[in-house]
């Protein structure tokens, strides 16, 4: 979309005729530390704070919030890699902290399984020798050396299940880094979700690739991206058995833009697209996401200028929201960055969501913080 420092923040439109009407959580991914929970005006309904911050969040059915935090606070340079975080964290309804995992190396993304684990993205640093075979990419002095991603399964009490390296399984002849990105990182991983039979979805920024990983063997069943997507983040599993992604488009060769894609992994084929009109109006950079909706609609993370909004088959915006929360980060030092309303991605639940039962969302309860925003 295109920056104004004057452009208006909260809801911006709304059909409610045509949305999937329901509740939209988002935090602010640089220097957060909220989760806001909105209803279909805008307003406030619930929200939840950590000290430790809150970059991403996602609701569990019990009503918990699954979270990642802030990125550590030294990490020999790791902190300063996009995505880092120093915890997971599980907060009740009421923000108390009832189940943590930190360790430095965390990054992006996270899945709760059925079976109570979870399972997390981090990096492990490549071999020398592995590093000097990668291809592409330019060179930057980075202390803790090339990264690749390490997919690890913990118990509830943190124990280490299983882990699968992503650097096994990919090919420095056709896995290769973009020229214009820093060689910190081989694939820069910035999603992990579960398809229905247990398989990892995953995405790589760094390589413009998206797969399916076979729990089973380790193997890639499908992968796919390069060409065709750019930097994209959130590959999403379909009821259809299709994948929706957030294409970023990022050095791409023309202008600049954004889409969002469906495509069927068993033919590469894209059924579906939404992109801006023109084209660069709906562009981010980096982060972003996309979910379908019960109702067939798409809801969309603008991650970089923080917009959020909800379009149709057809491709209409029905609900249009700009992240009003801005947020200043520490950099390296301490040093403060200039105030952001980025929003690495949002979700929406329908008021018959389990872990919306019995819950008090009132926005009267915020009236004060709603009323900042009118």
């Amino acid at each position: 979309m295109g920056w104004s420092i004057h452009h208006p923040v909260g809801l911006i439109h709304y059909t409610p005729t045509a949305c999937y009407r329901g509740y939209t959580l988002f935090s602010t991914t640089r220097g957060g530390k909220y989760a806001y929970l909105i209803d279909m005006n805008g307003n406030v309904v619930h929200r939840w704070h950590s000290d430790e911050g809150i970059h991403y969040a996602y609701l569990l059915d019990n009503g918990n919030l699954l979270c990642r935090t802030a990125p550590p606070k030294d990490a020999g340079g790791i902190e300063t890699l996009g995505g880092s975080s120093a915890g997971v964290l599980e907060l009740d309804w009421d923000g108390n902290l009832v189940w943590a995992y930190r360790d430095d190396m965390l990054h992006h993304d996270y899945e709760r399984l059925p079976n109570g684990n979870t399972l997390l993205l981090l990096w492990e640093r490549l071999s020398e020798d592995l590093a000097a075979q990668v291809q592409g990419g330019y060179d930057e002095d980075f202390a803790p050396g090339m990264q690749g991603d390490l997919v690890r399964e913990v118990t509830p009490d943190g124990a280490t299940v299983s882990e699968w390296r992503a650097w096994e399984h990919l090919d420095v002849n056709e896995d290769v880094i973009c020229p214009l990105e820093a060689r910190r990182e081989w694939s820069h991983g910035n999603t992990l979700n579960v398809t229905p039979n247990g398989d990892l979805l995953v995405s790589y920024r760094q390589i413009s690739a998206v797969g399916i990983v076979d729990r089973a063997t380790g193997a890639f069943k499908w992968k796919w991206g390069p060409g065709e997507i750019y930097h994209q983040h959130n590959p999403r599993w379909l009821a259809s058995g299709r994948v929706l992604i957030f294409d970023n488009g990022a050095h791409r060769r023309g202008a600049s833009r954004s889409r969002v894609i469906e495509v069927d992994p068993t033919t590469n084929e894209i059924h579906w697209e939404y992109q801006g009109a023109p084209d660069i109006s709906f562009y981010s950079y980096n982060i972003s996401g996309a979910e379908r909706l019960p109702n067939g609609n798409t809801l969309i993370c603008e991650g970089a200028p923080g917009r959020l909004f909800e379009v149709t088959p057809r491709g209409e915006v029905v609900w249009e929201y700009i992240n009003p929360f801005f947020a200043r980060r520490e950099t390296a030092g301490g040093a403060q960055a200039e105030q952001s309303n980025a929003t690495f991605r949002c979700h929406r639940y329908g008021a018959d969501h389990p872990a919306l039962s019995g819950r008090d969302l009132d926005p009267a309860r915020y009236a004060g913080l709603n009323r900042l925003l009118s």
